[in-house]
C-alpha cells in the first residue's frame, strides 16, 4: 500500500513540476505492478494538475507552466489509459464541452473535458469563445445527453443562462442536462439559471456528471 502511495505521489508531483520523463516511469511501475489505471490517473495525474490549477489561480504559476504540466500529464494518460478497464458494452453518454462567448480562459475546461473522457464519457469539445446557440445545434445534431459551460469572467456568465433559454426554445431541456463551471460560477448561481449543476473542480465535475446522468 505504502509503495502505491509513493508512485501516486511520484505521478501527482511530476505533473506539478513538469517532469514527462519522470512521469512516464512512475506510471510504467504503477501499470507494472498491477495497481488500477483510474485510480493512477484520478489520485496521481489529475491530483497534479488540480495542484498545478491551484498555483495558476494564485498566480504563481503562468499559462505556459500549466500546458508543460497538461504536457506531463498526457504523457501519463497514454501508459495508463490502456489499463482502463474496459467498458460492459454500453453505449457512452455524450456532452459538448466549451468556455461561452466572449471568454478564451480554456485551462479549466480542458482539464474537466480529460476528466470526463477518462471517466468514459464521450465529449465533444467546442473550445473557447463558443457562439451560445452552437451548444444547443451540436446537442442536437450529436444527440448529447449534457452541456458543460465554463467561464471565467463575470462578464460572460449571463450566456448560461442565455444557453439554458435555447435549449427551452428548441423543447430539448427536458432531455439535456447543463452543468456549469469556473472562478465566478456557484452553486446560487447554477440554481438562480436553473441549471442542473455546478462543480468546483474537474474532479466534482466527473461526480456531478455521473450523478446526474446516474451512471455511477
Amino acid at each position: 500500500m505504502e509503495e502505491k502511495m509513493e508512485l501516486l505521489k511520484r505521478l501527482s508531483d511530476g505533473v506539478l513540476e513538469m517532469e514527462e520523463e519522470e512521469v512516464e516511469e512512475a506510471a510504467r511501475q504503477y501499470v507494472e505492478k498491477g495497481y488500477p489505471a483510474l485510480e493512477g490517473i484520478m489520485g496521481g495525474l489529475v491530483d497534479g494538475m488540480n495542484r498545478a490549477s491551484k498555483l495558476y489561480e494564485e498566480e504563481e504559476y503562468f499559462v505556459t507552466d500549466i500546458l508543460l504540466c497538461s504536457d506531463a500529464m498526457y504523457v501519463g494518460l497514454d501508459v495508463l489509459r490502456p489499463y482502463l478497464p474496459e467498458e460492459d458494452g454500453e453505449t457512452k453518454k455524450t456532452g459538448v464541452i466549451g468556455v461561452v462567448e466572449g471568454d478564451t480562459h480554456d485551462i479549466g475546461k480542458n482539464l474537466v473535458k480529460i476528466m470526463l473522457e477518462t471517466a468514459g464519457f464521450r465529449m465533444i469539445d467546442l473550445g473557447r469563445d463558443v457562439p451560445l446557440k452552437a451548444f444547443v445545434e451540436t446537442a442536437k445534431k450529436e444527440n448529447a445527453d449534457f452541456i458543460c459551460l465554463s467561464t471565467l469572467m463575470t462578464t460572460t456568465m449571463g450566456g448560461m443562462e442565455e444557453v439554458i433559454h435555447i435549449l427551452e426554445e428548441e423543447g430539448l431541456r427536458n432531455r439535456v442536462k447543463v452543468m456549469i463551471g469556473g472562478g465566478p460560477i456557484s452553486q446560487k448561481y447554477a440554481e438562480k439559471i436553473g441549471a442542473d449543476g455546478y462543480s468546483a473542480n474537474a474532479v466534482e465535475a466527473v461526480k456531478l456528471a455521473k450523478r446526474l446522468l446516474e451512471t455511477a
